[in-house]
């Protein structure tokens, strides 16, 4: 399960430098491709606003 950005991103760029994968692209709202995202939790834990957590 991909993990998703809700939108209370503020476009920090916190999580873009944290994913190993490069899944998160930049936007006035972050957003993470789900066939790319290997559901590691990694941007989930640095994000300073909590706006991402895994889809449902």
């Amino acid at each position: 399960m991909a993990y998703v950005i809700s939108e209370d991103c503020i476009a920090c760029g916190t999580c873009i430098d944290e994913c190993p994968v490069s899944a998160i692209s930049e936007g006035d709202i972050y957003h993470i491709d789900p066939d790319v995202c290997t559901d590691c939790g990694t941007c989930a834990e640095v994000c300073p606003t909590e706006a991402i957590h895994p889809a449902e």
